[in-house]
């Protein structure tokens, strides 16, 4: 049963947004680990007597009025966090406020994101004047492109129009975001001595196909996020000094632009490499949204700058078009003594309204 709720709006919103960011922090979180952030996410919702769902550790709600007649928008940031590094000097589970400053972990990356998409969630939440629905999700297993985050999420969600995906941007549109496609290769030879002239160096054929790898450019480039960038890794071949190496193991990271499927990179690695090619995921798909699209002309027109983001999150586990932009900088993430400005989350929940309004047809 949904019962009628008074629901926070302007100041009142912003301040019930740092609450629950003070109150995520305190909580450890780790991929894998989230069980009490995804409790204080649901005791959320029921305060404001918001029905939810829970899979795992991913939590997810639609607004009031939900019509299945009309398109729907997914919202969606993270709540789970690395593990912090040795040169915190704070207690990372201790929210701090400091000259405009909330310091804690998970405070850039994605916390932030994550209340200031619940708050915008909140002021749409009993609207009856919308052309779209709303569902919210809070996702686990993000740090790590868990299995048991969003990808369990998206088949119990309806059709959803487009998503907004909630990381550090700045609030600028990352309207592209390179896929991940990691393969482990095998360059095969034949044992012999390494004083005599036998056997098949593996290492030697491994070379080859990696100086490949290093001067070949793919052919399509793209407009956001430039070329398919492709690099050798790790290496690992033979056994002791004197022994010419049957096998040579090598891997690639390669990061995949909007021109090109994954499934597509694989074959022209199968192509022109000699070494066995063993792909370890074609999870992690490159996403990305038209620069008309509503949300993208809506951003613009507030003097955000649209780009291409080198970086992956969960939008590589949707099919449908999503932007990724929230408050907060990138370049603290994962860094000690991670902080968040209390402007960046203001304005990063006033943007967000803003934009959905112009695209949801609210007044």
């Amino acid at each position: 049963m949904i019962f009628d709720h008074e629901i926070p709006t302007g100041p009142m919103l912003v301040k019930e947004a740092v609450a629950l960011l003070k109150r995520l922090i305190a909580i450890e979180s780790f991929s894998r680990q989230e069980e009490g952030t995804a409790l204080e996410i649901g005791s959320f919702f029921e305060s404001h007597r918001i029905p939810f769902q829970r899979k795992k550790n991913n939590l997810w709600a639609y607004n009031r009025y939900f019509d299945p007649e009309k398109p729907t928008i997914l919202l969606n940031s993270h709540h789970d966090t690395v593990k912090p590094n040795a040169s915190w000097t704070l207690d990372p589970f201790r929210p701090a406020e400091a000259e405009g400053k909330l310091f804690g972990l998970g405070s850039n990356d994605a916390g932030g994101c994550l209340v200031s998409l619940l708050a915008t969630f909140l002021h749409f939440y009993n609207r009856q004047d919308l052309t779209y629905n709303f569902v919210i999700v809070a996702s686990a297993e993000e740090e790590i492109s868990g299995k048991e985050g969003i990808e369990i999420v998206v088949p119990e969600l309806p059709p959803i129009s487009f998503a907004i995906v909630g990381e550090p941007t700045e609030m600028h549109l990352a309207v592209a975001e390179k896929g991940l496609l990691v393969v482990d290769c095998i360059a095969h030879g034949k044992a012999g001595h390494a004083a005599r002239e036998e056997g098949e160096n593996a290492l030697y054929k491994a070379i080859d196909d990696i100086q490949w790898v290093r001067s070949h450019r793919f052919e399509k480039v793209s407009p956001t996020l430039g070329p398919v960038k492709i690099s050798a890794t790790i290496i690992n071949a033979g056994t002791q000094h004197n022994v010419v190496p049957d096998s040579c193991t090598f891997t690639l990271d390669i990061r995949v632009t909007d021109q090109y499927a994954l499934e597509e990179i694989i074959e022209v690695l199968e192509l022109n490499l000699k070494s066995e090619i063993r792909p370890r995921s074609i999870r992690l798909k490159p996403s990305s949204i038209p620069m008309d699209h509503p949300i993208v002309l809506a951003g613009l027109a507030l003097g955000r700058e649209a780009y291409g983001s080198p970086t992956t999150s969960d939008q590589a586990l949707l099919s449908c078009p999503s932007l990724k932009m929230g408050p907060g900088h990138s370049q603290r993430s994962h860094t000690a003594d991670e902080f968040i400005y209390l402007s960046e989350i203001e304005q990063g929940i006033g943007q967000y309204i803003s934009m959905l309004e112009s695209v949801t047809g609210g007044n």
